[in-house]
């Protein structure tokens, strides 16, 4: 059979993804990129450690950045994308610059990370005071809080699990219950943002912006929004703020001071955001057991 009449496949652009050696959410990247457009991934070499401050800074090193970026080259992507959080933030907003020239040089194309990403989507929305949610340790969560005070945010609550391993498996029952802990109430942040590339979210995120009137904005979704931008092409979601125009609300009313920190235990504290988190009771130097590491409360 003469099949020459279909005239395909059409012409592709490529975003190369550099991600850490345990990101499980391949499938959930894709789901935000156009037909036209082709993610190439890879991954950083494994290494024994479980999510925290150490891994972030293991994953993020410029030479395991270049060389992965390197392995993309024969592809050639037209951006390159280093789709990890806390590997991105847990230099600041200088060590995040650096990341991205690192990627560039090896790669000779525009680079982003997650963390960039979620900047430019702040500014983007014109957010000036978001909530947190993260899967992670008290440690990684204060670093991200930083990261985001550095950039001028307000942080105005925070709920976080306590995770060190297998985050992928996250329900998203699980996600939206420590959202509305984050957001207590209508107003009391601009935006929330959902943390680390290892957490599903993407179905996730209309209901909660239908439900807590604000613009919900997760790990992946800024990624592949801000690596889509650089070469013109709008992501895709099913009515979702940062990719939807239409899907925007107006920024929240100011809401009380002090952000609701939520920590694997105990409820909801008003408090100030940063070092006074490990003094909460409850959190900090808990031990390492399945429990701490698998549920929060």
């Amino acid at each position: 059979m003469d099949i020459s009449f279909l005239g395909g496949p059409a012409p592709q652009r490529g975003v190369g993804v550099v991600a850490p050696f345990d990101f499980a959410l391949d499938r959930e990247l894709w789901r935000w990129v156009p037909d036209d457009v082709s993610l190439h991934m890879t991954r950083t070499p494994f290494v024994p450690v479980e999510v925290s401050l150490d891994l972030a800074r293991l994953v993020s090193e410029h030479e395991t950045l270049g060389e992965a970026v390197r392995t993309l080259n024969a592809i050639a992507p037209e951006v390159v994308a280093y789709a990890c959080t806390s590997g991105s933030f847990v230099g600041g907003i200088a060590g995040e610059r650096a990341m991205c020239e690192a990627m560039t040089w090896a790669g000779a194309v525009p680079s982003v990370t997650t963390s960039g990403a979620l900047l430019d989507a702040l500014a983007e929305l014109g957010v000036r005071r978001v909530a947190l949610v993260t899967p992670y340790t008290v440690s990684v969560t204060r670093a991200l809080e930083a990261y985001v005070a550095e950039a001028g945010v307000t942080v105005t609550g925070c709920a976080f699990m306590g995770l060190t391993r297998h985050i992928w498996k996250v329900p998203y029952r699980d996600v939206a219950d420590m959202a509305r802990q984050a957001v207590p109430a209508q107003g009391a942040a601009d935006a929330l943002f959902i943390s680390c590339t290892n957490l599903p979210t993407y179905d996730v995120i209309p209901q909660l912006e239908a439900e807590l009137r604000i613009p919900v904005i997760s790990a992946n979704q800024v990624t592949m929004w801000a690596a889509l931008r650089r070469l013109g092409t709008p992501a895709v979601g099913p009515y979702q703020a940062l990719t939807d125009p239409s899907a925007r609300i107006g920024p929240a009313a100011a809401g009380p001071a002090g952000p609701a920190v939520v920590g694997p235990v105990g409820p909801a504290v008003a408090g100030p955001v940063g070092p006074p988190l490990a003094d909460m009771p409850g959190v900090g130097d808990a031990p390492d057991t399945e429990q701490q590491q698998e549920g929060w409360t």
